[in-house]
């Protein structure tokens, strides 16, 4: 295709992942497929099931994926966090660690997740943005490859299986100011540390804190042991973005409407509500296995320095 721009070099990242930095002259002659993603994204989450699968099914044919990881929150600058996501995810393709931006300025891109394909020569000729598309996506990297067959068949299971689309009604939610919205308590969002209450009741896709927090720019911080956050939602799945203020972890208890969760726990809780924050990354509080319908979580944190970031639903 005459005047497809080239793909940007991959340098400036502070470190690569199951690989030594790789240079243009080496991507040359093979089919690449570069990944961005950060890893408490959801959308990444439930795509990367996918981009592994064709890592594995054509690397033999001459396809090269190359995850960078740009990081969306502070917490995610740490390397360590990002080698515990690559191995959790069990990839074995090169991964570059983009933290101070420079592959994802090089690109100009703007998403999590992004996929950009380039042929053989270095030239681009795809892009595509968020989930879905997978089968689009399968075929242009065969076309590129010049081969043809069935497509790779994909299991996705736990935090990876695809969103209950048809029921999903409760979109992203920040929680720090920069972003944040839908917050109930009464009298909103003040500056430093703060007793927060929860309204008398929680409207639809609202949000709120109980205890003392304080309120930043990309999270809220609890300052005090007890405190909660309430959030009224319609979705199969529940998660939250979630990271320790300090080194010590923190248990939580999850209630759903008042009750522990049950058999509706997610996988990062168990059936009576307890779970853990460890090191920064997204908790998995819910899976409904009956009628997905309107729900009231809270998640209350036993210790201080818990720090909530957002939500995410499926």
């Amino acid at each position: 295709m005459t005047g497809s721009p080239q793909l940007p070099p991959l340098s400036g990242a502070g470190a690569w992942l199951n690989s030594r930095p790789l240079l243009p002259e080496e991507l040359r002659g093979r089919v690449v497929l570069v990944n961005f993603w950060t890893l408490t994204c959801i959308n990444w989450l439930r795509q990367e099931p996918y981009v592994r699968a064709w890592s594995q099914a054509y690397r033999h044919d001459g396809l090269l994926v190359i995850g960078v990881h740009t990081p969306e929150f502070s917490f995610e600058h740490d390397v360590a966090g990002v080698k515990r996501a690559v191995q959790e995810r069990e990839i074995d393709y090169p991964v570059a660690v983009d933290s101070d931006y420079a592959i994802w300025s090089a690109f100009d891109n703007h998403y999590w997740p992004a996929l950009y394909f380039a042929d053989r020569d270095g030239a681009l000729r795809d892009f595509h943005f968020g989930e879905g598309r997978y089968e689009e996506s399968e075929r242009r990297i065969q076309r590129l490859l010049g081969i043809h067959r069935e497509p790779t068949a994909v299991r996705a299971l736990g935090v990876e299986a695809p969103a209950d689309w048809d029921h999903l009604r409760t979109p992203e939610t920040y929680l720090g100011t920069a972003r944040g919205e839908r917050f109930a308590s009464p009298g909103g969002a003040r500056d430093g540390s703060h007793t927060y209450a929860p309204p008398g009741y929680l409207d639809f896709n609202d949000w709120a804190l109980d205890g003392v927090w304080t309120v930043g720019r990309e999270s809220v911080e609890l300052d005090e042991a007890g405190g909660s956050i309430g959030f009224r939602f319609q979705a199969r799945d529940a998660h939250v973005v979630l990271a320790p203020a300090g080194e010590d972890p923190i248990p939580f208890r999850l209630f759903v409407d008042g009750e522990p969760p049950g058999e509706n726990h997610g996988a990062d809780v168990d059936e009576q509500g307890h779970g853990v924050l460890g090191p920064g990354r997204l908790y998995q509080l819910f899976r409904e296995r009956e009628k997905v319908r309107e729900r009231t979580l809270e998640i209350t944190f036993a210790e201080p320095g818990a720090r909530a970031y957002s939500f995410t639903f499926g």
